[in-house]
């Protein structure tokens, strides 16, 4: 699958780049939004089927730090361009054609790696399934997850694979709503509205506009830090602790830049403090929810439910993610930039108490083991 969406990714990318027109422009990039939904279900739920429990809050999130690295590289790429091609009709066309190189790397890359272990078996395979875990675990493990793998998929025979009908089932749903919106909060607190729009938050806040390319980029340098510093807590702290503190503080510096806006409106300072106040929200956004958010949608889902519980929680990610990039341009012009956020720190404010009231700790826990405490606390 991953392999078949990196064509989608080169195909739609070049007809962005060779698009005559607005109209095929959009149908390109309806096409990309197609890959870019489909590998942030796959790749996930690879990385977490493929992990061994001590090391899968590393491997799942090192998804989140690619994205955020291809961020600030696309941000590096435009400023230099915008910069240096300013005066060219179709500037644009150059900046969009180095998407091509991601994808022809994304085919080749996953071109070499193992299918998953718990795919396999979960197919029947299961001679195959053991010899994956024997070359990227120890022997000793790997016989240990096999035999876990094997038991959990015994039983699952016994069982119909999990549909959409089985939402009535009480883990079931409360597996699949948590899921749903712990991926809508996220995008629902703005990340989006500063990765897609930064260069135009620093215009109406006060730069020009290749100032505003060029500082831009230190939004995505700080995003690729926070998302190793992430990585690295991740394995030291619980999810849910570490979660709860990510939202608080995005909670917190999307009020303080809503105050700077507002009170600070035409100062020569306001452009600088929105730029620390935004470099400072993605700190906390990348070094907690960004990547855990990734990850406990990656985790929470036993095998026979992943494909369905991990579509709908993305999708959801993805509704709350097209609602902020298509509404932020009209929020910002008919409440302003200290209402768009005042309004995104509410979103900030029921995440908070939502997850503290209905995330479990998953940290140090077995796939199998986390399907069978939810289904004890059903």
């Amino acid at each position: 699958m991953i392999l078949y969406l990196a064509i989608l990714f080169l195909f739609s990318t070049i007809g962005c780049v060779i698009a005559p027109n607005a109209a095929i422009m959009v149908v390109f990039r309806f096409l990309l939004g197609l890959a870019v939904g489909g590998a942030s279900v796959i790749v996930p739920s690879y990385l977490a089927e493929m992990s061994p429990s001590d090391r899968r809050g590393m491997m799942v999130t090192r998804n989140e730090l690619m994205i955020v690295t291809g961020q600030f590289l696309a941000y590096v790429c435009n400023a230099v361009i915008g910069n240096v091609f300013d005066d060219t009709g179709h500037v644009w066309r150059y900046m969009l054609v180095v998407a091509t190189l991601p994808a022809i790397a994304l085919w080749f890359g996953v071109a070499v790696l193992p299918e998953s272990p718990r795919w396999l078996a979960s197919k029947g395979r299961i001679a195959d399934a053991l010899k994956v875990l024997q070359t990227i675990r120890d022997d000793k493990t790997a016989q240990e997850e096999f035999k876990e793998i094997k038991a959990n998929m015994q039983a699952e025979q016994r069982i119909d694979k999990i549909t959409l009908k089985d939402l009535k089932v009480p883990w079931v749903k409360r597996i699949v709503l948590l899921g749903a919106i712990i991926g809508g909060v996220s995008q629902l607190v703005g990340i989006n509205s500063i990765m897609y729009y930064g260069t135009q938050i620093l215009e109406s806040s006060g730069f020009g506009t290749k100032t505003a390319l060029i500082a831009n980029v230190a939004n995505g340098l700080i995003a690729v830090i926070a998302c190793i510093a992430g990585m690295y807590l991740i394995g030291k702290i619980n999810r849910r602790k570490m979660l709860l503190s990510g939202l608080a503080g995005v909670t917190v510096v999307l009020i303080a830049i809503g105050i700077s806006a507002f009170a600070a409106a035409g100062s020569s300072i306001l452009p600088y403090l929105v730029l620390s106040l935004t470099v400072l929200y993605l700190a906390f956004f990348q070094g907690a929810i960004g990547p855990l958010s990734w990850l406990l949608m990656a985790e929470i889902f036993p095998v026979r439910m992943r494909g369905m519980g991990m579509g709908i929680a993305v999708l959801f990610l993805w509704l709350c993610n097209f609602i902020v990039g298509l509404f932020f341009p009209t929020l910002l012009s008919g409440i302003g930039l200290a209402g768009t956020f005042f309004l995104f720190a509410l979103f900030g404010f029921l995440g908070i108490i939502f997850v503290a009231k209905n995330l479990p700790e998953t940290r140090g826990l077995s796939l199998e083991q986390i399907e069978e405490n939810f289904k004890m606390k059903a």
